[in-house]
């Protein structure tokens, strides 16, 4: 869909805002020289017409128009090729360019006068040509700042508001998250109590699903957890993966008793131990071992989940696939700058690694 006309951008610079600066110079412009046709007394002179072109050129329309030619790289410098510099670094580089200004406009001025034939100030007069276009820069770049202040300002708010919108959704979606595990432990719960008493095994395996769901519903609500919590989770998980594999699934788990209490984010293991049974083990006829270890050396958490399934030959191309792997990768690295090392495991599978 085009733009309107005034929308349009020119130089980076919106034509609209071209018109507005453009209109500037033309009021300043067409207000000095009505000021000095009054001066003169030109409303008494019938030859004497306002906005004669000879006369408003000699007036101010040179001047102005030489004002114009000289402002627009100091603009260009300011609010673009320094864009990133604050307000205060800009003011501080205004006390150099404001007399360089004055001095290129009234050296052009007398030169351009010259050839045409225009009266300029000279002697002591000359100061009026150095007060008043110093003024003026002193005006058109206050009219400059303060736009750009409000341009900047409307984008920031935008920006806020955006913002804020994300922010409300992601709420919304983690109190979405929140309803769907917690709706499932309560039906959980129902169905196990329907079970007839003397399938006790099929009701311990929906109770320690329950538990699953139960410990997922509060993980969702703390940014961390004892580290003795998240290796029981996944205990319950393997517990009902060993149901489905049998004797194929073999599990051992080496954690110092010392760092029970260390607090880590919650559902950093099990997308890891998942990713051993499902993509490494559960397609061998003979099945494999799961192993997790974790220990600690001054400050850092150790971690290690070996398994002996099929392996992965691209161990880059893992990444982005699927949901598990990436997500814990993501977290690991946003949280603790730190990342997931993928390696061959012996004789055969993956080892995963990392260290927070």
């Amino acid at each position: 869909m085009k733009k309107p006309f005034l929308q349009r951008r020119i130089f980076d610079v919106r034509i609209v805002e071209l018109i507005v600066f453009s209109s500037i110079y033309l009021f300043f412009a067409s207000a000095y020289h009505i000021a000095l046709w009054i001066n003169r007394g030109g409303y008494t002179q019938e030859d004497n017409i306002l906005f004669d072109p000879i006369s408003f050129m000699d007036d101010s329309g040179l001047g102005y128009t030489l004002k114009l030619i000289i402002t627009l790289p100091i603009w260009w410098l300011l609010f673009r090729k320094l864009k990133i510099w604050s307000i205060k670094e800009k003011l501080l580089l205004h006390l150099i360019l404001l007399p360089s200004f004055v001095i290129i406009w009234q050296q052009l001025y007398s030169v351009f006068s010259n050839v045409f034939g225009f009266f300029y100030l000279q002697g002591p007069a000359q100061i009026w040509d150095i007060y008043l276009p110093a003024l003026f820069y002193i005006l058109q770049f206050g009219i400059f700042h303060s736009y750009q202040y409000h341009v900047d300002n409307q984008k920031k708010i935008k920006v806020e508001g955006e913002l804020r919108a994300v922010a409300l959704k992601s709420e919304l979606s983690a109190l979405k998250a929140q309803l769907n595990p917690h709706f499932l432990y309560n039906v959980f719960n129902t169905i196990s109590a329907s079970v007839p008493p003397e399938n006790e095994k099929t009701r311990h395996l929906i109770a320690e699903l329950s538990d699953l769901f139960r410990y997922q519903l509060q993980a969702s609500q703390v940014e961390k957890v004892p580290l003795k919590e998240e290796l029981d989770f996944v205990k319950k998980y393997l517990a009902l993966e060993k149901e489905r594999f049998e004797e194929r699934l073999q599990i051992e788990i080496d954690v110092d008793e010392n760092v029970m209490e260390e607090m880590i984010p919650p559902m950093l293991l099990q997308p890891l131990v998942e990713n051993s049974v499902k993509h490494g083990l559960a397609s061998l006829i003979d099945g494999g071992k799961v192993s997790i270890t974790i220990s600690k050396n001054e400050d850092k958490l150790f971690f290690e989940i070996a398994d002996t399934g099929v392996g992965i030959k691209n161990k880059e191309k893992i990444f982005g696939k699927g949901i598990g792997l990436t997500n814990t990768k993501m977290r690991i690295e946003k949280m603790y700058n730190s990342t997931l090392q993928l390696s061959d495991n012996i004789p055969q599978g993956l080892k995963v690694n990392f260290v927070i």
